[in-house]
């Protein structure tokens, strides 16, 4: 399955590219670097036990163990200190990556209730796109029987496109439902 979507960019999507935005040579072409899913997890502050359901369903979507993310500062107002475990994170690269954003795009995407696509305006300047979700129950791994806590997340797809317009391009082309 993650074949089937390298397949198509280097096949279908990068001499698509080529032409649109009259690149001279195939490196030119932007391409994914990386995904990385952030899940903050604020209730570790009170119950440690709530990061090992953050760090299992983290693991059974992204299909890679997960980092635990520490706090930088002490916040008195949230009851938190240096170095607190406060979130999980998960970076995919190569086949991974695409594997999850074919599965992302094809599978979770159309699940979520009312879907109309995804803002085309989560662009931050520099070619990357972040999609934040509500819940982990929309991905077909996790079973409703055993989540205690609806958590949202961060995905962050990073590309080596100069510009927002190549990104946008480069994930429409991929699939990506923009919504108009």
């Amino acid at each position: 399955m993650a074949a089937r979507m390298k397949e198509r960019f280097l096949n279908e999507i990068t001499p698509a590219l080529m032409q649109k935005f009259n690149y001279t040579t195939v490196m030119q072409v932007p391409k994914i670097e990386k995904i990385v899913i952030n899940m903050g997890v604020g209730d570790a502050v009170q119950n440690s036990k709530v990061l090992d359901a953050a760090v299992n369903d983290m693991q059974l979507i992204a299909g890679q163990k997960p980092v635990i993310t520490k706090a930088k500062k002490s916040i008195a107002g949230f009851k938190l200190r240096e170095n607190m475990p406060i979130g999980v994170k998960v970076t995919l690269r190569g086949d991974r990556m695409y594997y999850f954003l074919d599965k992302l795009l094809n599978v979770t995407l159309p699940r979520v209730r009312d879907f109309r696509g995804v803002s085309s305006k989560s662009f931050d300047g520099r070619g990357n796109y972040t999609l934040g979700l509500k819940d982990q129950l929309i991905f077909p791994e996790i079973e409703y029987d055993k989540v205690d806590k609806a958590r949202g997340m961060d995905i962050v797809i990073v590309t080596t496109a100069k510009t927002d317009e190549e990104s946008r391009e480069l994930l429409a082309q991929l699939g990506m439902p923009f919504t108009k």
